[in-house]
């Protein structure tokens, strides 16, 4: 009878610690994604972009994968050098950030189903892979706004 209880509660002991174990890589392990600084210039034809920044507190990085809107299509587009194209993914590195700027990596949108103005907000709709979908309002800016501090 003696033996019977170390064993059992060792096995206790371990199962605790295992359990232990699993729920801390849950809590610790994921992207940490948070949205900042976004905006779309009032465009001026049937095409506009949009800036955000897409802030990463996670132990994991994410990536972006696509864009939705009900206002048209929307691309995801790198700028490098005076080049810009269109890709199908950006990453958002662990304890990092993904900045879309003017002049840089952006969203494009594309056969606009209507022209948004100045003082509206535009709904967009972030995909990233393997993560829940994230909604972001893009306040409809002047055309020729630059923010003062990034985005």
């Amino acid at each position: 009878m003696r033996r019977a209880v170390p064993v059992t509660a060792f096995a206790l002991a371990g199962a605790l610690a295992l359990a232990g174990c699993g729920g801390g890589d849950e809590g610790s392990s994921g992207a940490e994604l948070s949205v900042s600084g976004a905006y779309m210039p009032q465009p001026v034809s049937d095409m506009a972009a949009g800036f955000l920044t897409i802030a990463n507190d996670g132990d994991r990085g994410a990536r972006l994968t696509s864009v939705t809107s009900d206002l048209g299509e929307v691309t995801v587009h790198e700028t490098s050098g005076q080049a810009m194209r269109e890709v199908s993914s950006l990453d958002v590195p662990a304890h990092g950030s993904l900045v879309l700027e003017s002049g840089g990596s952006h969203l494009m949108f594309e056969g606009l189903a209507e022209r948004p103005e100045e003082g509206q907000t535009v709904s967009v709709t972030l995909h990233f892979s393997g993560l829940d979908p994230v909604e972001v309002g893009l306040p409809v800016k002047p055309a020729t706004y630059r923010p003062t501090s990034g985005n």
